[in-house]
């Protein structure tokens, strides 16, 4: 494993950890609003799957009404700020784009919708509004976007919600598991503040093993838990030290400082998905000599989505195609030499001191619910 103090230096990985999609300034912004066609009709609203009217949010940039445009675009989405960064308009509302099928670069959507948003968090302008109270109670179960843009329009109505959450933060994916350099835990932090300030009521670190009580004491439930652990491999040695998954590898990233998440020197990710995309670019830029992607499928099919993959190979990243893993080698001390590997071929052991696993998701199993209960939504 590596010794980041003789690596890299906190300026570096401070640099290497920054925006990797700096803000507009406000000449730039302000034209780049100006290039808009204001389509009625407009594909980059129906590509956006929380429909947020993005020529009118543009349209208000253009104007200089910051305020009204970050109101259009957190209307439709609460989580416009990290959507901002983290979305991947290109294969939705920047690749909707018309100015595409003129052979011209597509607005910069995103980088827009962040500029406004920027706006209100910088000078912590409340755009919303609790309802007037309705007497009704819900109860939230997970802390994630779903549970928390649940919690929010139905507090907007005027409900009194609870939000539970197992983590001690809340934000889900948002605040957990996305790369560093699309998305910081604070701006997934303050997002959730928003929502808070509206009335809603949260409880961190409650850990809801059975709805029984819940649907006792309000008058509905909603449950939002997202999905569970990483599926494991189902191969010899993947219990080895030197072996995580890379949500765990991601959530310590994002929840400590730079240098105290273990990177090894030479890092193999098993998946090619973009949390593996994610897993394999921070592990370099923690100062990885390698870090490599295996994928036991071809160049085609992998999954993540293509600006991923070419933003992997950037940074240096390798990629290994059609090599399905067999087992992970120890060295003997507790530790990783190599993974093995079938290829077309035979057999083969790539060198390597950690692995990280990033091949999905299973569900959840720590809670269950009634099937078809009218107070339980899902």
């Amino acid at each position: 494993m590596i010794d980041q103090a003789r690596v890299l230096s906190d300026d570096q990985l401070e640099r290497n950890f920054a925006d990797i999609a700096p803000p507009l300034t406000p000449d730039a912004a302000l034209l780049e609003a100006t290039k808009c066609l204001f389509c009625h009709d407009a594909p980059c609203t129906i590509a956006c799957p929380t429909h947020i009217d993005v020529p009118a949010f543009i349209k208000k940039i253009a104007s200089g009404n910051l305020r009204g445009s970050a109101r259009v675009i957190l209307d439709a989405n609460p989580f416009g700020h990290s959507c901002a960064r983290a979305c991947p308009v290109e294969v939705l509302c920047e690749g909707a784009c018309v100015l595409n099928d003129r052979d011209e670069q597509p607005i910069k959507i995103a980088l827009l919708q962040r500029h406004a948003t920027d706006y209100v968090l910088e000078k912590k302008l409340r755009l919303f509004e609790g309802g007037r109270r309705t007497g009704k109670r819900v109860a939230v179960v997970g802390a994630g976007p779903a549970g928390l843009a649940c919690a929010r329009d139905l507090r907007r109505f005027g409900h009194d919600v609870t939000v539970f959450e197992a983590k001690d933060q809340p934000g889900g994916l948002n605040t957990y598991g996305i790369a560093e350099y699309k998305l910081k835990a604070a701006i997934a932090l303050a997002e959730v503040q928003d929502i808070l300030d509206l009335g809603v009521e949260l409880k961190t670190g409650a850990t809801i093993g059975s709805l029984d009580k819940l649907l006792t004491d309000y008058d509905a439930v909603f449950v939002g838990i997202g999905l569970g652990s990483t599926k494991r491999l189902g191969i010899p040695g993947e219990d080895l030290p030197g072996v995580v998954d890379a949500l765990t590898f991601i959530e310590h990233l994002k929840t400590h400082p730079y240098r105290e998440t273990t990177v090894g020197r030479q890092v193999v990710v098993i998946g090619a998905g973009n949390t593996a995309i994610d897993a394999v670019t921070q592990a370099k830029r923690l100062g990885a000599t390698a870090a490599t992607i295996v994928y036991r499928r071809s160049e085609a099919d992998m999954p993540c989505y293509h600006y991923e993959y070419e933003l992997a190979k950037r940074d240096g990243c390798g990629f290994r195609f059609n090599a399905a893993p067999q087992r992970i080698i120890g060295n003997g001390s507790g530790g990783v030499s190599g993974l093995e590997v079938r290829t077309d071929g035979g057999s083969e052991t790539i060198p390597c001191d950690m692995v990280i696993v990033a091949i999905g998701q299973g569900a959840r199993a720590e809670l269950t619910w009634p099937k078809d209960h009218a107070k339980v939504f899902v």
